[in-house]
This record gives C-alpha cells, structure tokens and sequence, in this order.
C-alpha cells in the first residue's frame, strides 16, 4: 500500500466556533494586507525545509491539502505550495490528491490553479444551506456561496467532488438537516461527508456550552437525523462506506481509507501528524515553534511514540471498523501479525451478544446498531 501525505495549511479569515484544528485568523480575504501575505510567507518557507527532510524519494499514492484554509492562501501563496510539492514530492504515482476548499474563499483563479496543478478531487466545506445555521457556525459564506462554488469547480473539469455537512446543530430542526441533506444530493456531488457537531475543548462553542448560551442536541434527535441523511443520501445512489462518509461507486476517499487500514502518511505543517513505520507523530502545534524548529535544522515533533505491537493493533482494528465493509481477518493479520481472537476475543463476543458487532469467519463488521454507538463500542475494544 503507497503512503499517503497530508499537508496542513494554518490560516482562516475566521475560525468557526467548533473547530479545534489549529489556524491563524487573517480576519481578511486572501492576500490582504502585506502582514498577512508575509506570514504566509514564512509558513511556506518553512514547509519547504520540512519538505526537505522528508525521505528521498517520497512516492505518496494520495495527498490531502487540508487546513485551516488552503483557498485562503493568496494566489501567488497557492500557486508556490503547488511549486513545492511538484519539486520535493514526487506525484508520478499520486491516483487521488484532494484539496479542501472553503466557498466563502473561491474564486475563478484559485479553482483554475486548484486544476491545473494536479488536484483531481476537492472538498467542500459546505456544512450547512440554512443561513441561521451558518451564522451561528460562524462560516464566512452563504447558502448561495456553496452552489456557486461548487458549478464553478463543475465547470472548470472537476469530476470528484465532496461536499460536508454538519448536523447536530443545536436548535436546528429535523426539516432544517432534511433541506440541506436534499439540497446537497440535488447537487449531485461524488461524495457526502456528514458530521454530527462535536464539543471540543478549547472552543469557543464549548465556552458557549459552560456559560449556558447553548446546548447539546440530545441523543435522540441526533439519532433521528442520521437516520435521515442516510436514507436520503443512499436513495440519491450513493453507498455509506464509513461512518460518516457516502460516496458514488469507485469514489471512495482513498486517503481517509489509508488512515483507516493502518496505512503509512506523512503529515507537514503546524499540528500536522503522522504514522510511519510504527512511529506515530505530532508537529509543534503552533505556526512560530514548527517553523522555528525547521529553521534551525531540527524536526518539528512536538512528541513521537512508538505503540507496542498488541496497543497499534488495538488501535487499527478500532479505526478500521469505521468502514462498514468491516475488517477482513486476513487482511488485518497482513497488517498488524495479530488474529483479532487473540486481541479482544471475549470482548468481541460480548459485543456480539449486545447485537452491536457480526463476526463472520472472515470479517468482524459493526451491526446497524452499533453504527449509533460506534464511540461506545469502541472504547470496549481499546
């Protein structure tokens, strides 16, 4: 299986009240003004070193840009971290290289540049057509924003498109998730990722949380619409692969499969991580000490640790199990020298007896009741 390489892009004109991924607020449209344009300047001077240090020669079968913001980078920004890779990475063998895109920040140029240098899948942060939805999310698009970007990537020649949509959202009404599941399927996109909103730490939505400002949508109704956006999403003729994500056939995010299977990625930029050889790491999660790290010649690990053998199985057969093909018992023994039996055997039969996980002779596989309490299930098999 080819590795994978992810690049992590640490700006955003404003981050969204949920998110904890780590970026720097420009406050401005991209490009605007010399300050921001120069720290974006210093960030790909650093990815550049940190590009340097990766093995010779680096062949990724997949590339994920992700951030932040990649399309808040400036045009000239843009178009030199595609030069970047297109030097220090070589493409030759990349089959899916996906950028995520934000509408709020397209434009004609950047999804030309997007085009023409190499991407041939794009993400879309669309998460939500009720403009009350987005306004409390604290997105810096509209309802409007999402179709217009998303015909503009049509129309340039992109044949592979994701579009996410958040659900979970707290006082947004099942008909609300329902117009925007039916909304997103009449654009007819090659794959839907649905996340129910999450609480992290750190964010200002769980401050909003402990003030009493807002409150979680219960288990219920969150049940209630995920049963929802399945139905509707499979009847538009896509497959729910995982969890949360549905795709047309063939159309798999083949990156997030690799995450999922134990494969092989490297990850660059602030807070990026990575799973190599057995080693699991973490760049600096700031944009200051990664690059200063770099500039002075040492890597950016913020920590490294190597899993011993049985925890790394452990882990990978709880990720693989996202995937509702479920885990091959072959294919896991090739991956990590373990028989799930001689991992968690009771702990698979009593979950078996919960109704929440099948084991087949070959394959070990969430039920649809264990769908709804993945976390839980999980959590026994750790």
């Amino acid at each position: 299986m080819a590795p994978g390489l992810y690049v992590h892009v640490p700006f955003c004109v404003r981050k969204c009240i949920y998110c904890d991924f780590y970026s720097v607020e420009t406050g401005l449209r991209s490009g605007q003004p010399a300050d921001v344009r120069v720290g974006q300047d210093h960030f790909l001077e650093a990815l550049e070193l940190e590009f340097q240090r990766l093995p010779t020669p680096f062949s990724p079968g997949t590339i994920f840009i992700g951030g932040g913001t990649p399309t808040e980078l400036s045009d000239s920004n843009l178009e030199r971290l595609f030069e970047l890779i297109h030097t220090y990475i070589d493409v030759r063998q990349v089959s899916e290289w996906t950028c995520e895109i934000n509408p709020g920040t397209l434009t004609a140029a950047k999804a030309q540049l997007v085009r023409e240098s190499g991407v041939n899948r794009v993400s879309l942060g669309a998460q939500s057509f009720d403009a009350r939805n987005l306004e409390f999310l604290g997105r810096i698009h509209g309802p409007d924003d999402i179709a217009s970007a998303f015909h503009l990537l049509r129309d340039i020649g992109f044949d592979n498109i994701n579009l996410d949509l958040i659900y979970g959202i707290p006082q947004a009404s099942l008909e609300s998730v329902v117009g925007d599941i039916e909304q997103i399927c009449a654009l007819d996109p090659e794959h839907v990722s649905c996340y129910c909103l999450t609480f992290e730490e750190g964010t200002p939505l769980m401050g909003m949380k402990r003030r009493g400002e807002v409150t979680e949508t219960d288990d219920d109704t969150e049940l209630d619409q995920y049963k929802v956006i399945r139905q509707t999403v499979e009847q538009a003729g896509h497959e729910q692969y995982e969890l949360s994500n549905f795709s047309k056939p063939n159309r798999r995010c083949a990156h997030n499969v690799l995450y999922w299977t134990g494969g092989d990625y490297l990850g660059c930029g602030p807070a990026a991580h990575s799973h190599w050889q057995g080693s699991r790491k973490a760049n600096h999660r700031r944009l200051s000490p990664w690059s200063q790290a770099l500039q002075a010649g040492k890597p950016p690990l913020q920590f490294e640790e190597r899993l011993e053998p049985e925890a790394k199985a452990r882990e990978i057969l709880v990720n693989w199990l996202r995937l509702i093909d479920g885990v091959p018992r072959s294919a896991f023994k090739a991956v990590t020298g373990y028989d799930w039996t001689d991992l968690v055997g009771t702990e698979i039969e009593e979950l078996v007896c919960l109704g929440v996980l099948l084991e087949e002779q070959d394959c070990l596989r969430l039920t649809n009741a264990g769908l709804f309490v993945s976390d839980r299930v999980f959590a026994e098999l750790i």
